[in-house]
Formats: C-alpha cells, structure tokens, sequence
C-alpha cells in the first residue's frame, strides 16, 4: 500500500506533507508533489500535514483520483526528491479546492 498526492495539490504544491515523511518518499515537479510507491512505506504521517488535503491512501481513491495512483509512480521517477519544506506557490490558497486540476499539472 502507499499514499498517493492528487488532483489538489496541482498548483497548490504544499510542502508542509514532507518534512514529515521519515523515508523521503516526496517528489518536486513544477507545480505538485508526488509519493514514490516503492518508497512510502504507508504509515500516513503526511496526511494530516496536507493544508490541501491532497494526500490519500491508494485504497481510498476515488474513481477521479485513480490517475493519480499511476500519475505519482511516473513522476516520482522523473523529478528531483524533496526533503525540507518550501514556500509554496504565491497563488495557492486561491487554487486550493479547485476542480479538475489535472490539465494543470505541469510534467
């Protein structure tokens, strides 16, 4: 099992979820974060870390957010690993609980 970031984190990029992760299981693109699900080892300390609350279980998705299961293994492989909090995007409390974000992401 692992945890998976989805559709709110797109343009929010919260990064309080990773200073928490005690296997550095976070991945940094341009405008959201992803778990690498070999890494995670599923003990959900970043779930309540997320202001977005963007983080859920893999068993938990809904059928919107099951892309992001796939969205997160792709990625985690392709950007640089994140270990310390940043500031996130200036924007992003105005992103935060938009819809239908994914066209957003940027790969």
């Amino acid at each position: 099992m692992t945890f998976v970031v989805t559709d709110n984190c797109v343009k929010c990029k919260y990064t309080d979820c990773v200073a928490v992760c005690p296997v550095d299981a976070f991945f940094e693109g341009p405008n959201f974060l992803a778990i690498d699900p070999a890494i995670c080892i599923d003990c959900a300390l970043c779930v309540p870390e997320c202001p977005a609350e963007a983080i859920v279980q893999d068993t938990e998705l809904t059928e919107a957010q099951e892309p992001y299961l796939a969205i997160n293994a792709e990625l985690s492989q392709q950007w640089p690993n994140i270990t310390e909090v940043i500031a996130p995007p200036e924007d992003a409390d105005s992103w935060n609980g938009v819809p239908d974000k994914l066209p957003l992401l940027e790969r």
